[in-house]
């Protein structure tokens, strides 16, 4: 097996990074809108600067937050099975969405739609739900937290099946259509927002990366070692948790890609997480943003939500992923 190199994988990513932030944004069902930019024209002008580049960098900061919240919930459970939405916070956002749907989803309140506002607080809620379950008894941290966020995720599953019976027909389809999760914007507002919470939570990652490194080799070395695993557990899940909560409450639940691209680069960057934190948040963001390019072009002049393509690459990738996990 060859030898992993961080540096030039990530200047491979930052090289991709880079070409997908200035090619995506000509992708999808205008096809002249870069003649058309260069002309002068203003409706190309409006197109390009208020719906394709703020959708470009929602998907490339969102891809980068899922990829980096994987791999922190991987090394946290030390399980590359693991994803971002196993304790449940995609299911108590999608509450959060679904009841915001149900009261009207037009509603503002503080500068933000009711809708992401709602969403972000579930995300919230379901983890403070089980972080206090699963935590209560020391020494099964990491067995009774999936299974407190199983008992979660359930739970909420069920109150969404709840709403959705008591919503007519065109609330339940807004309700299904969101959580396919979508890239859709106008102007930069969820950019901004979502901009401190991926940063944030990447710079702890890499803040913590001797902790978690430890963390790979076994729980008992890492305690030998001066890690308190209690401390590192709890951070890593609310950090973690936070960024998932914002992401999920901008674009919705897009599955798969906290799984993916963690597994795939530490072929490439090796499992410092010194190299594989910002390797995951390039390779994550140029991940994310080519597949919503393939969603705008695939079926164009119509969009496929951006989830349906992750989910259709996510599937295989996983049942492959566990038929190498059996032959090891």
């Amino acid at each position: 097996m060859t030898k992993p190199h961080p540096r030039a994988a990530l200047a491979l990513l930052a090289l991709l990074w880079v070409a997908v932030l200035c090619t995506a944004p000509f992708l999808g069902s205008h096809s002249t809108l870069a003649r058309e930019l260069l002309a002068g024209d203003p409706t190309a002008a409006a197109i390009f600067w208020q719906l394709r580049l703020p959708r470009v960098l929602l998907a490339l900061l969102a891809g980068g937050g899922l990829a980096v919240s994987g791999l922190g919930f991987q090394t946290l459970f030390r399980n590359p099975l693991s994803e971002p939405y196993t304790l449940g916070i995609a299911s108590g956002a999608a509450l959060g969405a679904v009841l915001a749907l149900r009261l009207g989803e037009a509603r503002h309140l503080l500068g933000l739609p009711l809708l992401s506002l709602l969403s972000f607080a579930g995300a919230l809620a379901a983890t403070g739900l089980v972080v206090g379950l699963g935590t209560r008894r020391r020494g099964e941290e990491t067995g009774t937290l999936l299974l407190a966020g199983i008992a979660v995720s359930l739970s909420c599953s069920a109150l969404i099946l709840f709403l959705q019976y008591l919503s007519d027909s065109t609330q339940t389809f807004r309700m299904v259509r969101w959580m396919m999760g979508g890239l859709s914007v106008v102007g930069y507002r969820e950019v901004l927002w979502l901009l401190p919470w991926v940063l944030g939570g990447s710079i702890f990652l890499l803040a913590r990366r001797w902790d978690l490194n430890l963390l790979l080799t076994g729980e008992e070395l890492a305690a030998s070692r001066g890690v308190d695993l209690g401390r590192l557990r709890l951070e890593v899940l609310l950090v973690t948790s936070a960024m998932i909560g914002a992401m999920v409450a901008m674009v919705g639940p897009i599955g798969f890609v906290g799984l993916m691209v963690p597994h795939m680069l530490r072929r490439a960057a090796g499992h410092d997480h010194l190299a594989l934190a910002p390797a995951c948040l390039l390779g994550g963001g140029a991940f994310l943003a080519l597949c919503d390019a393939g969603a705008r072009v695939v079926m164009a002049p119509a969009e496929l939500p951006v989830g349906v393509i992750t989910a259709l690459l996510g599937g295989p990738f996983f049942l492959w992923l566990l038929l190498l996990r059996r032959r090891g």
